[in-house]
């Protein structure tokens, strides 16, 4: 464990750009490697300090999720803006700008957008200030939210990819937690501060990690390409099968190249839009946005305390992601005897039990509000509407939240990359301003009907995971694309 620490910190000596070619790699060529049980694959240093500096973003974009419901009483009255809605202008814009400009050099505008964001809220002077700084955020999170699960997806090794992207949610978990926890007791500006801690360390660290070496043969640059993809997997892995497998992908791809957005539904993407789509749209008419920025006015209208909730949510939350963390931990370190099956559950199950729990969930909330109104039975609903959104919570953060983003960086091909990853995420931030512009308006018209609603929602998950959501542990982003294709050709 101290060596691989070591190793990984000795990436900062000098900016990867400066690593050179295969055959003078330096340091980095000789980094330590893991392999699985096959040999076939390894995981190194560079690896695991690429997707570290990646997953800062994903902090920030947690903090982001959880600033709203702690810091509303403070600022609400201010700021009449939705940041989900600006969301949607940077879902627009992301899978372009990630195609053109690449994977990290995105990261480190959207790092740069955030940054700027959140000086604009913790300076702010007027409700001016305070719009744009919410306005730069929105627009920086629409972008981590594609970019990073983009970029960690084509770094890892297929035998770790899983695992790799599970930190992904874990740090937007830890993120949302730490902005519930402390932001009922520290002023709104202070916690707008601490949104910048990861921002910053992110746009340091991108200058010492690689690029997409799946970006990189897709624009032609074809020695950097084989020399990041060295450097990913070590000096003496034999990457000849999978560069050779990458280029045969994109060649392949680019023949079907899609110039225009209603190219993209062509009958042979239509299997990769379902699965994409739908998770996006079951995920945030499941009420989980929701959830997460009214947080305060749910405890409050159920007649609890909203600060005790949001503490409490944040708890709950700590508690799942440190449960979840050793075990990525302990399978990124282990050696061949132990192999990935043993470590974690795949991403399919995750999301099943996501599904499930959070239906359960919104159920037991739904409840809650029923009760209410029912004599003597105030002090079981309090019960339960804790019970219920901590296990929303908790069962989100462990599936659903994530996932969804996971499995949309994996099955589209690159060709269409751009435009698809642009659509399912304008989709689900659409879907998420929808709910939240409506959830008010809703829980006016029935608290209880409203979480129903949700539970019936997620139980809908459930099946739709069952039915159409492919497993896609342990196969190249190329075998997970084909067998989707071809599976669709199967059914005409």
């Amino acid at each position: 464990m101290e060596r691989q620490i070591s190793v990984g910190e000795g990436l900062l000596d000098k900016p990867y750009q400066n690593y050179g070619t295969t055959s003078d790699c330096g340091d980095t060529a000789s980094l330590p490697s893991i392999r699985n049980s096959s040999g076939s694959d390894a995981t190194t240093a560079v690896v695991v300090f690429s997707t570290l500096v990646a997953v800062s973003g994903s902090f920030c974009y947690g903090i982001a999720v959880g600033y709203s419901s702690p810091a509303e009483a403070g600022i609400m009255e201010d700021l009449g803006l939705s940041i989900a809605a600006v969301r949607m202008l940077g879902a627009i814009l992301s899978g372009k700008i990630v195609d053109i400009f690449g994977r990290r050099n995105v990261m480190w505008l959207s790092e740069l957008i955030c940054t700027l964001g959140w000086l604009a809220i913790a300076f702010a002077k007027d409700a001016l200030w305070l719009d744009s700084g919410r306005l730069l955020i929105g627009f920086g999170a629409g972008i981590i939210s594609y970019v990073i699960p983009i970029y960690v997806a084509a770094i890892s090794p297929k035998d770790f990819r899983g695992v790799f992207t599970a930190f992904h949610q874990l740090m937007n978990t830890f993120g949302c937690s730490l902005a519930y926890f402390f932001g009922n007791v520290i002023p709104w500006r202070v916690l707008a501060l601490i949104g910048v801690i990861p921002c910053v360390l992110q746009l340091i660290g991108l200058f010492f990690i690689p690029e997409s070496p799946r970006w990189l043969v897709k624009i032609g640059k074809e020695k950097e390409f084989e020399t990041t993809l060295q450097n990913l997997r070590g000096k003496g892995a034999d990457i000849s099968q999978e560069a050779a497998e990458i280029r045969d992908h994109i060649e392949i791809s680019q023949k079907h190249s899609v110039a225009r957005l209603l190219n993209l539904f062509q009958r042979r993407y239509a299997n990769s839009l379902i699965i994409g789509v739908g998770l996006m749209l079951l995920q945030q008419f499941g009420g989980a946005s929701a959830m997460a920025y009214y947080t305060s006015s749910i405890f409050e209208k159920a007649g609890a305390s909203g600060s005790i909730g949001s503490r409490g949510i944040a708890i709950i939350q700590y508690m799942f992601s440190f449960f979840r963390f050793p075990a990525v931990i302990t399978s990124v370190l282990l050696m061949d005897k132990a192999g990935r099956k043993p470590l974690l559950m795949n991403g399919y199950q995750y999301l099943q039990i996501s599904a499930c729990g959070m239906a359960f969930g919104c159920f037991l909330i739904g409840l809650s509000f029923y009760l209410k109104e029912v004599k003597n039975m105030n002090d079981a609903a309090h019960i339960l509407v804790l019970v219920g959104f901590m296990g929303c919570s908790a069962f989100n953060s462990i599936g659903l939240a994530g996932i969804p983003f996971v499995i949309m960086s994996e099955i589209f091909p690159i060709n269409v990359k751009a435009s698809a990853g642009s659509l399912v995420i304008l989709i689900c931030w659409s879907c998420s301003w929808i709910v939240t512009y409506t959830f008010n308006f809703m829980m006016q018209w029935s608290s209880a009907g409203t979480f129903f609603i949700f539970s019936g929602i997620g139980f809908l998950t459930v099946l739709f995971v069952a039915k159409i959501v492919p497993e896609t542990k342990g196969r190249t982003l190329e075998e997970i694309q084909d067998s989707i294709i071809t599976s669709f050709a199967g059914l005409r």
